[in-house]
């Protein structure tokens, strides 16, 4: 049994929902059986447990204290390549601001009210009692984790937990400063000559969106090359005709997210997808 089982272990015995996370900070893709959510699918729920996998599949809806499911044969293959331990911070009642640099963690020991805190590679994480919906870039270098979001566990920090203020939850009340690439749906005139838009067939947009999704989630490496190649292929072939809306949008750079790109990435790599091919 490698350490992170024996981390993961402990962790579970104090009502903290565990994954394994894979090299990248990200948690394992799904299996082939949950490929797509042809399972139904739990990562879009607001509870875990509708899908019964025994693998470590659906991110963070894979979390789980059960000591059957963490020593299982299934999740052993995972734990084999496992480069750390993450928890459902929402399923143990627990909120985690991630303060991603310096100037953060600075602002946050000006406006937050102090809590127990545990340094990151970058900056810290401050973790509060009292759950709330996660949101990304809430302010710069600022994200929350709490519902349906995972946290990577670096160790017990120092300090003591404090509840979770009002401060924090107002935060999640403003629009993120970057989760959106542009202010409006794609609204480039359709091609000349193309005639009515075939994509405002839902079902050709949702399945396009959808592989975009999957190519990003499945990629082994080349996160942010590959990150950018889906976008322009995603640009390339609904990008002129206005089907694409900020939800649509949202998605992508979600998924992208969840592999370890920054917000400001993926902007990036959305904005230098429009200009090469002028849109």
């Amino acid at each position: 049994m490698n350490s992170h089982v024996h981390t993961a272990l402990r962790l579970a015995a104090s009502s903290l929902p565990v994954l394994p996370l894979r090299k990248g900070k990200v948690p394992f893709g799904n299996c082939p059986a949950c490929a797509k959510n042809a399972c139904g699918g739990r990562a879009n729920m607001k509870t875990p447990g509708l899908c019964t996998c025994p693998a470590p599949c659906h991110s963070w809806a894979a979390a789980t204290t059960d000591v059957h499911v963490i020593t299982s044969p299934a999740w052993a293959r995972a734990w084999r390549q496992a480069a750390g331990v993450a928890y459902h911070p929402g399923g143990a009642g627990l909120t985690v601001v991630d303060l991603d640099n310096p100037a953060a963690v600075a602002w946050a020991s000006q406006v937050l009210p102090s809590t127990q805190t545990v340094a990151t590679t970058r900056g810290e994480h401050w973790i509060y009692r009292g759950a709330m919906r996660s949101v990304n870039a809430v302010r710069e270098g600022v994200d929350i984790k709490s519902t349906m979001a995972y946290a990577r566990w670096l160790g017990p920090g120092t300090g003591t937990m404090t509840a979770l203020p009002a401060e924090v939850r107002a935060l999640a009340l403003k629009e993120p400063s970057v989760v959106r690439p542009a202010p409006h749906a794609i609204t480039a005139p359709a091609l000349a000559g193309e005639g009515e838009c075939r994509h405002r067939t839902p079902a050709y947009l949702e399945r396009g969106i959808a592989m975009a999704e999957q190519r990003i989630t499945e990629a082994r490496s080349a996160v942010h090359a590959t990150v950018y190649r889906t976008f322009l292929a995603v640009l390339s072939t609904h990008g002129r005709c206005g089907c694409l809306t900020e939800v649509h949008i949202a998605r992508l750079f979600t998924a992208a997210q969840a592999k370890g790109e920054s917000p400001r990435h993926c902007t990036d790599a959305w904005t230098n997808a429009r200009t090469r091919l002028g849109l």
